[in-house]
């Protein structure tokens, strides 16, 4: 059985990626994102979605966090486990072309 924050976890994550393939459904397959999970709630954030990524400019991991005030940050892991990027304050309209770093054009 789910628990609530479960559930809520997954579906702020599915909207993320709902969101990201309104903007571009091209954009995941591109940078060969996989590996999707939910990410739960923290003292700043309702929750998320993290996801390994291939992209030209960035390899590694993307984790973009929705913040209590309906923004996301989004952060860029290298395959070291080193933050190499962060972005702060980004909207939902926005979130393709923030992603897009990791194909650094």
């Amino acid at each position: 059985m789910e628990t609530m924050d479960t559930t809520r976890a997954q579906e702020i994550a599915r909207t993320i990626l709902d969101q990201i393939n309104y903007g571009d459904k091209w954009f995941l397959p591109a940078v060969g994102g996989k590996n999707f999970h939910s990410m739960s709630e923290e003292k700043e954030f309702s929750g998320g979605l993290g996801f390994q990524c291939n992209g030209l400019n960035h390899k590694g991991w993307v984790k973009i966090q929705l913040r209590w005030t309906d923004t996301y940050t989004i952060s860029f892991v290298n395959k070291k486990r080193e933050v190499v990027k962060v972005l702060k304050g980004i909207f939902c309209d926005q979130l393709v072309e923030m992603l897009d770093y990791v194909e650094g054009r």
